[in-house]
C-alpha cells in the first residue's frame, strides 16, 4: 500500500508537472540544489516545485515559479523535526528555526491535559513552525497531590516553576487509588483532546511506583499512542539508567505500545542503542533521542541531584559538575541547598558525560537528534518578544540554539554521511510517530513529491554551532533558508517578522475518553493470591491463582 501511494504522487505529480512546463504557475520553485530524500535515498541535483504548501514535482527540467531560490552548492532537506522542545513560545521557536527546525513539539514535559485543546488554540495562527504536545505525566501527578489549580497548569514554560515549586508531593509521595485513577484519568484526557502522545518525566519522580509507570503507558496504548520518558534513574550509572529503559520498553512490548526514550546519552548508552535496535528488528516501534553535549539542564529540585543520590551514590562533586548558567559559577554543597531552599526551581547545568562520546551519538543508526531545548517561565503573550537580540536573552545551555548545528559539524568532522544525519534531523522522528498513524508526521520529514514543503536548506560545508555554555543564545549558521507548509520563514540566514504558517501536529479530538478507573488490586501489584507468605521454603505457595490479569480497556 505504502509503495502503490508513493507511485500515485508521482504519476500525479508527472501530470501535473505537465501543465507546469510553462509560466509561473508554481508558488515557490528551489533551483539547482542537492536534494536529499533518506526515506528513498534519492540524492541528486534537481530543482523543486512547491505549490499550495505541497512538493509537486521533483525534476532535472527546468520550472518556473512566482518565487525563486536558489540553492547551488546547498543541500535540500526535509525540515528538521524536534519532539523535545520545552521552549514553546515565539522567541524559542526562533532559535529553532535558526537551527533548522520546521516542527517542535514538547513529548517530554508536554501540557496538563484538560488543557491540550487550549495550548493548540493559543498557538493557531501565530506559530511560526508546526507545534505539538503530549499529555504531561508529571502535570497531572502535581494536580493530584499538590491540589494546584487548573490556571496554575499548561506547559513547561508556563507551568514548571509553579508546579515544581509547590512543595515535594508531586515527586516523592506514592500514590493511592484514588490519586492513581483522578492521575491518569487527567492524562487521558489530553490524549482524548488530540495529544500525540503521554509525556512522562518518571526520572524526576521517585515515588512513582512500577505500577504507576506501567499504568500510565497503557493509558497510551488505549490510544495507539506512545509515551516518551525521561527515564526512571536518569541521570545514574550504566547499570540503572539501562534498567530505567528495560523498564519502559517491558511495558511497552508487553502493552503493543511504541516508546520514545529521551535523551539515552547518559552511562550506558551502547547497551539501551543496542536493546532499541534489536527491538525495532523485531517489529517494535520504539526508538531514542540524543542531544550533543556532555551536560544537561534541570531545576535544581530534581530528585537526581540530592546529595544522597548525586554526591554519594554517583560519586559526583557540586563544585566540579553543578554549574549556575548565568554565572558560570560552580555550585558548592552549601550554595546548592541555600538555593534549594530559596529558589528551588533555579535551573542549572550539569555536567555528567565525556565530550569523546558525542560525536558517537550523533552516528547511532536510527537515531532521533532532539534539543531538549529549555525554556524561560512565561505565558504566551508575556513572553520575551520576538524581536529581542539574541545575545539579550539570559544565558542557558547551548542546546536551545546548537543541536542540530552541532551534529552536522560533528558529522562533517567524524565522516559520518549527511544523509544519515538529516535522517536523524527529519525522517527518523517523522517515520516514528507516522507509524503511530499520526497523519501530520506521515507526509512531513521527507522531500517527496506530494509531501509537505516543510523544508530545510542548509550549507554542508559550514552548517554549525556557534553556542557554548559561556554564551548559550548564538544561533547556528549555515542554514540560510527555512521552509514551514510551502511559505518561507527564514531567508538569508534572518528569521522572518510576523510570518507564521505553522500548523498543529495532533490527532483528532475524540467525544470520550478510554480510561476505565482501576481497583485496588489492580492498582496495588499482582495477580497472584494476596495470602502468599514469600519467605515460605514451600516453593509450591507460589503458584498464581486462576485468575487472570483483566484485559486493557478497549
Amino acid at each position: 500500500m505504502k509503495n502503490y501511494t508513493k507511485l500515485l504522487c508521482t504519476l500525479i505529480a508527472g501530470l501535473s508537472l505537465a501543465g507546469f512546463a510553462t509560466g509561473d504557475q508554481f508558488d515557490m520553485v528551489i533551483q539547482n540544489g542537492r536534494v536529499m530524500d533518506p526515506e528513498t535515498n534519492y540524492d541528486n541535483v534537481a530543482n523543486v516545485g512547491i505549490k499550495d504548501g505541497r512538493i509537486v514535482v521533483i525534476t532535472e527540467k527546468e520550472i518556473k515559479g512566482k518565487e525563486t531560490i536558489d540553492a547551488k552548492g546547498l543541500v535540500v532537506s526535509p525540515g528538521f523535526i524536534d519532539t523535545h522542545f520545552h521552549w514553546t513560545r515565539p522567541i524559542g521557536y526562533k532559535f529553532a528555526l535558526r537551527d533548522g527546525v520546521t516542527t517542535a513539539m514538547d513529548l517530554e514535559a508536554g501540557t496538563y491535559g484538560p488543557r491540550v485543546a487550549e495550548w493548540y488554540a493559543m498557538h493557531e495562527g501565530r506559530s511560526a513552525v508546526n507545534y505539538g504536545t503530549g499529555s504531561g505525566h508529571e502535570f497531572a501527578r502535581n494536580k493530584v497531590t499538590e491540589g494546584l489549580p487548573d490556571s496554575d497548569l499548561l506547559d513547561a514554560p508556563f507551568s514548571v516553576v509553579k508546579g515544581r515549586g509547590a512543595g515535594t508531593k508531586w515527586s516523592d509521595e506514592v500514590l493511592n487509588l484514588e490519586k492513581g485513577n483522578g492521575m491518569l484519568s487527567l492524562i487521558d484526557e489530553g490524549l482524548r483532546q488530540g495529544a500525540i502522545s503521554v509525556a512522562s518525566t518518571v526520572g524526576y519522580l521517585p515515588g512513582a511506583s512500577a505500577r504507576e509507570m506501567f499504568e500510565v503507558q497503557r493509558v497510551g496504548a488505549n490510544y495507539g499512542r506512545p509515551t516518551s520518558v525521561h527515564l526512571r534513574y536518569t541521570p545514574g550509572t550504566d547499570t540503572t539508567e539501562v534498567n530505567g529503559a528495560q523498564e519502559v520498553l517491558a511495558n511497552a512490548i508487553a502493552l503493543g505500545a511504541g516508546v520514545s526514550i529521551n535523551h539515552f546519552n547518559n552511562p550506558g548508552w551502547p547497551l539501551v542503542q543496542e536493546l532499541l535496535v534489536r527491538l525495532r528488528k523485531k517489529g517494535h516501534n520504539v526508538w531514542g533521542e540524543i542531544y550533543p553535549y556532555a551536560a544537561g539542564q534541570t531545576t535544581i529540585n530534581a530528585a537526581f541531584v540530592r546529595p544522597e543520590n548525586w554526591v554519594e551514590k554517583l560519586g559526583h562533586k557540586y563544585e566540579e559538575t553543578m554549574q549556575d548558567p548565568l554565572s558560570g559559577e560552580f555550585y558548592t554543597l552549601d550554595k546548592y541547598q541555600k538555593i534549594l531552599a530559596e529558589a528551588p526551581t533555579t535551573q542549572v547545568v550539569l555536567y555528567k558525560m565525556p565530550p569523546d562520546d558525542i560525536a558517537k551519538w550523533c552516528a547511532l543508526p536510527g537515531v532521533v537528534y532532539a534539543s531538549d531545548a529549555m525554556m524561560l517561565p512565561s505565558g504566551w503573550d508575556d513572553a520575551i518578544p520576538p524581536e529581542t537580540p539574541y545575545n539579550k536573552i539570559p544565558n542557558t545551555h547551548p542546546r536551545l540554539s546548537g543541536t542540530r548545528g552541532t551534529c552536522f559539524r560533528l558529522s562533517r568532522e567524524n565522516d559520518i554521511p549527511i544523509m544519515q544525519a538529516i535522517s536523524a534531523a527529519s525522517y527518523n522522528p517523522a517515520k516514528y510517530l507516522g507509524a503511530m498513524g499520526l497523519k501530520a508526521m506521515q507526509e512531513r520529514g521527507r522531500i517527496q513529491e506530494g509531501m509537505v514543503a516543510d523544508i530545510t536548506i542548509l550549507d554542508p560545508k559550514n552548517v554549525r554551532d556557534n553556542s557554548d555554555y559561556a554564551e548559550g543564545t548564538k544561533p547556528t549558521t549555515g542554514i540560510p533558508y527555512v521552509i514551514v507548509n510551502g511559505t518561507v520563514v527564514v531567508r538569508d540566514s534572518v528569521v522572518l517578522d510576523g510570518v507564521t504558517p505553522g500548523q498543529p501536529i495532533r490527532f483528532p479530538q475524540e467525544n470520550k475518553g478510554r480510561f476505565k478507573p482501576l481497583s485496588l488490586e489492580e492498582w496495588r501489584n499482582t495477580y497472584l493470591p494476596a495470602t502468599i507468605d514469600f519467605g515460605a521454603l514451600d516453593r509450591n505457595q507460589l503458584k498464581p491463582s486462576a485468575k487472570e490479569a483483566p484485559e486493557a480497556p478497549e
